[in-house]
């Protein structure tokens, strides 16, 4: 069984967009990058065209990493999602107990995770223990450095 990615419209946009860029314009460096370094003589002996072609190698791993996640991509509809408990694309205001910190993160898919921008992926310790929490209920997050407990004070769907 396939494993979906969850994303928004504008996710999926941002990411097909990328891999096109990454299809033309960065195949297209890739191929001038080896050329140039052709042109320099001995390939046995070439590092620039050792390098080029790893480049290259690394660029077309990535162009198919881009393109297994769009082909299990599922755009979801942010007006049909219930904010009663905590699923993907909802923001979530949580209170770690034992600091009494509070934060506020919108769960999104992998691919659109952003710290700085407030954005976890569902797949993280974090995410994954506030999928299912409705709010008042405690979630405990296994992390490396021991477990956390996070109150949810409230959920809600922003679009």
């Amino acid at each position: 069984m396939s494993k979906y990615s969850y994303m928004t419209q504008e996710g999926f946009d941002k990411l097909r967009g990328e891999l096109e860029h990454l299809k033309t314009e960065g195949r297209q460096a890739a191929a001038k990058a080896i050329g140039e370094a052709r042109e320099k003589g001995d390939l046995s002996e070439n590092a620039e065209y050792d390098a080029a072609k790893e480049a290259q190698g690394l660029l077309e791993l990535k162009i198919s990493e881009m393109e297994k996640v769009l082909s299990t991509a599922r755009v979801i509809n942010q007006e049909d999602l219930d904010a009663s408990s905590v699923v993907i694309l909802s923001t979530v205001k949580i209170k770690q107990i034992k600091t009494k910190k509070e934060f506020e993160y919108t769960l999104v898919s992998q691919s659109e995770a952003n710290l700085r921008a407030g954005k976890i992926s569902v797949d993280s310790p974090i995410g994954k223990g506030l999928l299912g929490k409705a709010v008042g209920e405690i979630a405990e997050v296994q992390t490396p450095g021991g477990t956390m407990e996070f109150e949810v004070l409230d959920i809600s769907i922003k679009l």
